[in-house]
C-alpha cells in the first residue's frame, strides 16, 4: 500500500556536496592547470641568458596530472550526486514491508 502522502527526498545535501566538489576540487584544479602547464613548457625551452637554471619538464608533470584529477573529480562528483535513483520494480517488496508467506 502506498501512503497518500509520498515523502519527497531532500536534494539539499547533494546540491551542497556538488557545489563543494566544484569549488574545492574543480576550481583548484583549474587554478593549478595554467601555471603548471606554462612551467612545464617554458622549462623545456633553453634560455641562453640563464644557463643552468632550467628545470626538467618531468618535475611539473606529476602536479599537472594531479590538477587534471582534481578537475575530473569536480566534474564527476556532481553527476553522481545529482542523478535520480531508479524506482523500485513492481515485483519486489519495499524494504519496510514484511515478506509474504511462502506456500
Amino acid at each position: 500500500m502506498e501512503s497518500p502522502m509520498e515523502q519527497k527526498e531532500s536534494r539539499t545535501g547533494p546540491i551542497i556536496g556538488s557545489i563543494a566538489a566544484i569549488v574545492l576540487c574543480g576550481l583548484t584544479g583549474l587554478c593549478l592547470l595554467c601555471p603548471l602547464s606554462i612551467a612545464i613548457f617554458t622549462s623545456s625551452v633553453p634560455n641562453p641568458s640563464q644557463s643552468g637554471t632550467n628545470i626538467a619538464p618531468a618535475v611539473g608533470i606529476a602536479p599537472l596530472c594531479v590538477s587534471i584529477v582534481f578537475i575530473a573529480i569536480g566534474v564527476v562528483a556532481p553527476i553522481l550526486l545529482l542523478r535520480r535513483k531508479k524506482p523500485a520494480e513492481a515485483g519486489t517488496t519495499p524494504p519496510g514491508e514484511p515478506l509474504p508467506p511462502a506456500s
